[in-house]
């Protein structure tokens, strides 16, 4: 296989990855979620593992999800959940607030590998290691430096924004279409206003404190 071209524009790249079969691993999965800063809505992860055929078209392309358009991102999600193996992992607000955000994301992510048949590395978003039997390498950053979790940036994200656009229509006032559930000031205006929903995480200050303006 030839070597990945490293790239100045913060695109991922798999000289991890291709370090990583080296060592004798064959399923490289790569790991990421999106929604730990929102005060409303869930915690999606997502697991993907890139078929090695498809690297090369994928190099130079991918990257953290939130440096790319809506419509890029939306149009990798399609690509990459037709062609790569790939599941989600998702935690609610509920659950979010009975063991902190971050235990939360843990969760997910372990939820996300968990249903992938072939597994036998994990490449991971962050300082987090999960508690399953996998070797795993938590990547500072790995978004911008490994297109297998650049890959589940995107479909995390593509997931999480579809479901806050549904709970949108539920609750319009909150502009979740726009803000995805984030804490804008539009959105701490309107909590103000309107008091949380159940979609809310409570454990959040700035929406804990309207807790009985449900």
């Amino acid at each position: 296989m030839a070597r990945n071209v490293k790239n100045p524009s913060n695109f991922a790249t798999y000289e991890i990855e291709e370090e990583v079969w080296e060592e004798g691993y064959k399923y490289v999965v790569g790991v990421d979620e999106v929604g730990r800063g929102p005060g409303a809505g869930p915690v999606v992860a997502a697991a993907v593992r890139i078929p090695k055929k498809y690297l090369t078209r994928y190099a130079g392309r991918l990257k953290d999800s939130k440096k790319l358009t809506e419509n890029k991102r939306d149009n990798w999600y399609e690509q990459i959940t037709e062609e790569c193996p790939w599941a989600i992992g998702r935690v609610d607000n509920d659950m979010i607030d009975s063991i902190n955000i971050l235990q939360a994301t843990k969760m997910a992510m372990e939820i996300a590998v968990n249903q992938m048949k072939h597994v036998d590395y994990l490449l991971i978003d962050g300082p987090i290691r999960l508690n399953l039997n996998i070797p795993q390498r938590p990547i500072i950053k790995g978004d911008t430096k490994s297109i297998s979790i650049a890959a589940a940036s995107i479909v995390a994200k593509a997931t999480r924004d579809e479901e806050m656009r549904m709970l949108h229509w539920l609750h319009p006032q909150y502009n979740w279409i726009r803000n995805k559930g984030y804490l804008t000031q539009e959105h701490i205006e309107a909590i103000q206003t309107y008091g949380i929903t159940n979609y809310h995480r409570t454990s959040f200050r700035k929406v804990g404190d309207y807790i009985g303006q449900r």
